[in-house]
């Protein structure tokens, strides 16, 4: 549910009120009684530039995609066909 600000036309409180959006705004400020108004600022969050459209991705590789060459950390695991295969060094196993 969005969050609106009021501010009093009176006393200048301002408060913030979590509604949903089929709530009716508030009318009258809890502290004085008077008259409130919705209070309007910007955006929260603005995208700027290139990489926010599903097309964006399409075409060539950007600079700041990572390079195919980097590790990713985890290490790979041989199968379990390729662990029978190999010969034990140890010597388990062998009767």
């Amino acid at each position: 549910m969005p969050t609106y600000e009021y501010a009093c036309k009176s006393c200048d409180e301002h408060l913030e009120v979590v509604q949903s959006f089929h709530d009716d705004p508030l009318e009258l400020c809890p502290a004085c009684g008077g008259p409130l108004r919705k209070v309007f600022s910007g955006v929260g969050i603005v995208f700027k530039g290139s990489g926010f459209y599903k097309t964006d991705s399409r075409g060539s590789k950007s600079a700041s995609s990572p390079s195919s060459g980097t590790s990713t950390g985890t290490a790979s695991k041989p199968s379990s066909s390729e662990t029978a295969s190999k010969p034990s060094s140890s010597g388990e196993g062998a009767a």
